[in-house]
């Protein structure tokens, strides 16, 4: 379904394993950014640049970062200007690191540990991010149409998604769905258009840094 490889049915449950019990071993990818590191994972480093152009592109946005894991990315949105941001992922080990990152932008920042789909949010906001959150749905769709309903009129959502290549897709299969036991999911440009046109969003923005995945920015 939208240019999707199939995964798990099980998947959801397996993710969330994986997430709770390895928080810091995620959260060490973005530690190291020495200029080989950015050489050797220059996809971590692009998601983040696009994240903060287009926070900075809005006046003093909200924030709604889906997946956000350690507070990562939202530290570099709220430099780069963001009014408020709210962060929100399943497992409790990220949202305790995001609280220690986060602290010192005091209330411009909150952080939810709860399920994306069905959490109650008070507010629409100006740019969602689901940078490194894609990878691991097997049911992206119901997602693409939650950020819809999020989206402020003339907001976006900032993405990433992983592509299928003969490099990295045989290493990746096994360091995560083999040895690490959590599922991965690879999607297509033609897939990435339906799904959120689908959604009801207007306009897709859709990047290709790289032969190993998609960078996008769709507009509501």
């Amino acid at each position: 379904m939208f240019g999707r490889m199939p995964g798990s049915l099980d998947a959801p449950q397996r993710v969330r394993n994986r997430f709770t019990t390895k928080a810091q071993q995620f959260d060490d990818l973005y530690e190291d950014e020495r200029p080989l590191v950015k050489l050797l994972r220059p996809g971590l480093f692009r998601r983040r640049q696009l994240a903060v152009d287009t926070v900075a592109g809005y006046e003093q946005p909200a924030v709604l970062d889906v997946g956000c894991g350690s507070g990562r990315i939202g530290e570099f949105v709220l430099e780069a200007g963001a009014g408020r941001y709210v962060g929100i992922d399943f497992s409790e080990p990220m949202i305790d690191m995001s609280e220690q990152r986060l602290e010192r932008f005091g209330e411009r920042a909150t952080l939810i540990t709860g399920d994306f789909l069905t959490a109650h949010f008070d507010e629409r906001f100006d740019v969602l991010l689901a940078l490194g959150l894609f990878d691991y749905l097997p049911n992206p769709e119901d997602f693409a149409a939650r950020m819809f309903e999020l989206c402020s009129p003339g907001g976006c959502v900032v993405g990433s998604f992983p592509a299928w290549s003969w490099m990295k897709g045989p290493v990746r299969k096994v360091r995560y769905e083999w040895i690490g036991d959590c599922p991965i999911f690879n999607y297509t440009r033609e897939g990435l258009e339906k799904m959120f046109q689908a959604a009801g969003f207007s306009r897709v923005e859709i990047f290709a840094p790289g032969h190993s995945g998609f960078l996008l920015r769709v507009h509501r």
